[in-house]
């Protein structure tokens, strides 16, 4: 079971106080408590560009795949069988993976890496991470797992379909663990391409309501 950490000592903005740049607020910590409380009111945090302040955002639309319409090609179920899949084995590699300077936007840093590190710990944050037979990371993906939500953060990959057999096989973990909402806060072509729409700002606040009362994957 998840161990719950102390409280935030800042009080959050309203997901649906966000302004035409999406974000709420800007500032704060990244402390578990902190992570915590934004997921369960439906922000996240992500700087303003590379090394700027951490914003909190709140996307509308918001992009999530529905579980049961994730969309898995027969060329990429051929491709998931060349891979392992761990969960949580290498949690601070895949964070470090996807926050490799070289990507495009990325943002992720020491800080960020250290947090939800943190909340892994914890028992809050998790990856799903997939191999190749000689045993090199592949792709991955990692995010906060709280009741039936599963907020994903970021995913990668090393190898063709390395991340999209990650998210595959996270899907499927989700599936069986009763969890309903799948967060991937904007939607792009590679997304939507397994799956993702865009909804409301209301109706994922609706949604998210309802993920946090059930209980999801034990993980």
């Amino acid at each position: 079971m998840p161990v719950e950490p102390p409280p935030t000592s800042w009080l959050l903005p309203a997901a649906d106080a966000a302004d035409e740049t999406e974000i709420v607020g800007v500032g704060a910590d990244l402390e578990p408590g902190t992570l915590l409380a934004a997921y369960r009111g439906g922000l996240f945090p992500m700087r303003v560009g590379r090394g700027g302040p951490v914003a909190w955002w709140s996307p509308d639309p918001r992009g999530i795949v529905p579980l049961d319409r994730f969309r898995e090609s027969r060329s990429l179920r051929r491709s998931r069988r060349r891979f392992t899949v761990s969960i949580d084995n290498s949690f601070a590699d895949v964070m470090r993976a996807c926050a490799e300077p070289t990507r495009p936007h990325g943002w992720i840093d020491d800080d960020f890496v250290d947090a939800y590190t943190a909340l892994h710990r914890l028992g809050w944050a998790h990856s799903v991470e997939a191999w190749t037979p000689d045993g090199a990371l592949a792709g991955g993906v990692y995010g906060v797992a709280i009741g039936g939500l599963f907020a994903a953060e970021s995913m990668f990959h090393r190898v063709d379909d390395g991340g999209k057999a990650a998210l595959a096989a996270l899907v499927e973990l989700l599936r069986e663990g009763g969890a309903t909402l799948l967060d991937v806060q904007w939607t792009t072509p590679h997304l939507s391409s397994l799956g993702a729409v865009d909804v409301p700002r209301v109706k994922y606040l609706e949604l998210l309501a309802e993920a946090l009362d059930r209980t999801g994957p034990a993980w």
